[in-house]
């Protein structure tokens, strides 16, 4: 029996959607069903969380080490009652500082921030997955260098995390260009990746994932779906996490914002489950 927490790349979607009512917030329905049942396949809820946030870049890697993180409003032209939003989780000054170790003996320089608040790409989902807002959330940043090597290799120094109970979430978008999201330019290269996405990660076989994934700009549409691939690097470090184990859709629509194809993935079995024979 499986008792090893998955790994999880997660669409978050725009801004503070779950702090929202009327037509926008209707656009991340199928989004908060697939966060709700990743909670329910998930069971006994994780001691704690870490977030790999594409909406945190630094040079090198930092994470969260403060005991009450703030908030960070990494957005615009939202109305002004969602700049005074909080997610009122705790931090965990223990579980940063056991990250770090297991960076630096991974061969991969960490610092600690103690300010560093909660960003959308960690509240955005820890809001609908743990509204109690009562589990431990720790951030770690990406790597401004983008360098897939180097974000496969945190995930494989991260990887003993999931036999201690702490939930690692890669926060970002399957397709972020931002400029054409809204219009139907996005629609064909969205759909594009995806597919690219869907075949690495799931369908193709794992022994050439990591592989095909350094080599990402290659895919079809892949500069069109990411101009700039803040929001795809955390892939890279879930991936490393599990790199020996199989992936799973958990969340998939074509029409997310009018067209936008969307995904989140799922690396490794849910606790509870027996991990499929490869």
């Amino acid at each position: 029996m499986n008792l090893r927490l998955p790994t999880y790349f997660l669409s978050h979607g725009g801004g503070p959607w779950p702090y929202m009512d009327g037509p926008f917030r209707r656009h991340f329905d199928k989004l908060e069903a697939s966060l709700l049942e990743m909670r329910a396949e998930l069971g006994d809820r994780p001691k704690a969380v870490l977030v790999i946030s594409g909406h945190w870049e630094e040079r090198g890697f930092a994470i969260s080490s403060g005991a009450r993180p703030g908030m960070v409003y990494d957005y615009s032209g939202f109305p002004q009652h969602l700049y005074h939003i909080t997610y009122g989780a705790p931090g965990s000054p223990e579980l940063a500082k056991r990250v770090q170790s297991l960076l630096i003996a991974g061969g991969i320089d960490a610092t600690l921030d103690p300010t560093r608040g909660f960003d959308h790409g960690t509240f955005s989902l820890m809001k609908p997955l743990y509204p109690e807002a009562d589990i431990p959330v720790v951030q770690l940043s990406v790597d401004i260098s983008y360098d897939p090597a180097r974000h496969l290799a945190l995930g494989r120094a991260l990887a003993p995390l999931r036999d201690e109970g702490v939930l690692i979430i890669g926060s970002g978008l399957s397709y972020h260009n931002l400029t054409e999201i809204r219009g139907t330019s996005g629609h064909e290269p969205s759909r594009r990746f995806d597919a690219w996405l869907q075949e690495v990660l799931v369908r193709g076989p794992i022994e050439v994932r990591s592989a095909r994934l350094i080599d990402w700009e290659t895919a079809p549409a892949a500069r069109a779906a990411h101009p700039r691939e803040d929001h795809l690097i955390p892939l890279m470090a879930v991936v490393g996490a599990a790199e020996d184990e199989a992936g799973a859709t958990v969340y998939h629509q074509n029409d997310f914002m009018g067209g936008i194809t969307a995904s989140s993935f799922r690396f490794g079995a849910p606790p509870g489950t027996d991990a499929p024979q490869l």
